[in-house]
């Protein structure tokens, strides 16, 4: 894929790199019943994510729905900040920003519905899954190809890190 000249620019900045849950590292669905909640997760994102973390890249996950199901994942997978709030999302990014001395144009956003639309139209570099709403896809900087809960998350990691040069790096201890 050719990646314009100020695309490339906004993916060498990303410094950390954030996500909605719900319809981006899973499909949107919620399983309930007898009080208990369930979410489906796509291992290869949560893989692609470490692979990040190992380079060097912080992530994190933005919710404005709290779920115990997310949080046994996040620590599954040892993300690095997890904010589930109902506040806005742009106040939780902008708070952790504050606390981790990064600007906007350091962070790489993932969301897929009108509730991620300020920070997708913040962030340096906002990537939204294939199924995500309009008007998400309208602020974006990429559409990835795969859906929210099939490998878009993977896809947009990858492509941070291969524009950064830090992909060979990623895999090299799996390539031996």
């Amino acid at each position: 894929m050719a990646l314009s000249a100020d695309l490339q620019t906004r993916l060498r900045r990303v410094r950390l790199f954030l996500c909605d849950v719900d319809g981006v590292l899973t499909d949107g669905t919620v399983l309930m019943g007898t009080g208990v909640e369930k979410k489906v997760f796509e291992i290869r994102d949560g893989f692609g994510l470490r692979l990040m973390q190992s380079v060097g890249i912080r992530v994190g996950w933005i919710s404005a729905r709290p779920s115990p199901a997310t949080t046994e994942r996040a620590n599954d997978l040892k993300i690095d900040f997890l904010r589930q709030s109902p506040e806005l999302k742009v106040d939780s990014i902008q708070t952790l920003l504050g606390e981790v001395g990064l600007g906007w144009d350091d962070i790489a956003y993932m969301g897929d519905d009108v509730i991620d639309i300020g920070a997708l139209r913040r962030a340096g570099f906002s990537a939204v899954p294939a199924d995500a709403r309009p008007e998400a896809k309208a602020v974006a900087h990429h559409v990835c190809q795969a859906g929210g809960g099939r490998g878009a998350v993977r896809e947009a990691v990858e492509l941070v890190l291969k524009t950064q040069g830090l992909w060979e790096t990623a895999i090299a201890r799996y390539a031996a």
